[in-house]
């Protein structure tokens, strides 16, 4: 049996960010996962686009999404202060380009929809891209240019915040979470794979895909979220070949999206597919072949480089893409999760809204999470059957 203020059922960037501001506010902490630092994290690429990934009918998501894209300057300063390990953030900003006439009217439009928001992005022609990469493709067409929008090598970001999370005296049970555990209608922990009973003031399921389907909790209260598969690449960029690029390129290409991002160590990162599979993370020879395919249309001379590596990992996408977070309809049971293709981009954000449910005497989420309430969805369905 061991006891802790706050358990935290899962061990990737969002559970460890969430135990490590927590900490930090003097809770004990304990976090149950049997790799903590694995995770979705060790297959994103780690964009930071909150800008770039725009899409329709997602401007409530923006706000958070900027919000957390403003803090991660301090944020990976404070991580990498504490702990001596770099997060390989880097202010590259990223260049979206089109490669034919119905991909540069929808890219026009995306412009417009960035430029009614505020948001800064520059409309450069094709030729001004290429200047900007030379090693893109004769055929772009155009594209926008947001220096904003950033990148953090999420590997690294994942093993500074197990440091720093040590640092800080959470504790660490490393193994599975069989079931959580409830008495008098009130969440009171976990038992973990191998027997061992971890009890808790407060619980925060922060299991990713994962966190829709585990045991002890009622129907109700588990959140929607499911698994959508992606695959991604790793490609080395010999010294010969430097600079191959400077900052992260994406486009569409035949509906599906491709990006790649450079890394300071040169490491490629290509990417990423989105597949409906359920809890499939098999790498095909399909997945690898359409992104191959697809970023060789961008940029020609990606062929020529050495593929080092093949992943698929699961996103967990809750219904409107958003994130599940705070308090749940039962006591001592609190989300962070659902966080889709914007983990890493929102785990700044993440860590600070659950510390502050953790420890406010309210366990309200702070006003700029409140939209992305653990219950939003269960209510829906309560209006639905009323």
């Amino acid at each position: 049996m061991r006891t802790s203020d706050v358990l935290v059922v899962g061990g990737g960037i969002i559970g460890l960010v969430t135990a490590w501001r927590a900490a930090q506010r003097g809770l004990t902490v304990t976090v149950a996962d049997p790799d903590p630092g694995g995770g979705a994290a060790r297959v994103a690429a780690g964009m930071l686009a909150a800008v770039t990934e725009l899409q329709y009918g997602e401007q409530t998501l923006l706000d958070l999404n900027l919000a957390s894209a403003a803090r991660y300057p301090d944020f990976t300063a404070e991580l990498t202060e504490r702990t001596g390990l770099d997060t390989g953030y880097r202010r590259c900003g990223t260049l979206a380009v089109a490669l034919d006439t119905d991909d540069r009217a929808h890219l026009r439009d995306l412009h417009a929809f960035q430029t009614s928001l505020g948001l800064e992005s520059q409309w450069l022609s094709g030729r001004d891209c290429r200047r900007l990469e030379p090693m893109l493709a004769p055929g772009v067409r155009g594209g926008l240019r947001v220096d904003g929008d950033h990148q953090v090598d999420p590997r690294r970001l994942a093993a500074a915040l197990l440091r720093a999370a040590e640092l800080a005296g959470v504790r660490f049970a490393r193994s599975a979470v069989a079931r959580v555990t409830l008495a008098g209608g009130r969440v009171t922990g976990a038992v973990l794979a191998e027997g061992t009973a971890v009890t808790a003031d407060r619980t925060v399921l922060a299991a990713g895909s994962e966190s829709g389907r585990l045991a002890g909790l009622p129907d109700e209260v588990l959140p929607p979220v499911r698994p959508v598969k992606g695959q991604i690449l790793r490609l080395r960029v010999p010294p010969a070949h430097a600079p191959f690029l400077s900052r992260t390129v994406r486009a569409e290409v035949r509906g599906s999206h491709v990006y790649l991002v450079p890394r300071e160590n040169g490491e490629l990162v290509l990417g990423a597919t989105s597949e409906e599979r359920g809890w499939d993370t098999t790498v095909t020879a399909g997945g690898v072949y359409e992104l191959l395919r697809d970023a060789h249309e961008l940029v020609p001379g990606i062929t020529e480089l050495p593929l080092t590596e093949t992943l698929a990992g699961l996103r967990p996408c809750s219904p409107d893409n958003a994130p599940l977070l705070g308090a749940t309809a039962v006591d001592g049971l609190l989300l962070a999760t659902g966080h889709h293709r914007n983990g890493v981009l929102l785990t700044p954000v993440t860590g600070d809204a659950l510390a502050e449910a953790l420890t406010s005497p309210s366990g309200e989420l702070p006003r700029y999470a409140s939209a992305f309430g653990a219950n939003r969805f269960a209510r829906a369905r309560q209006e639905q059957t009323v």
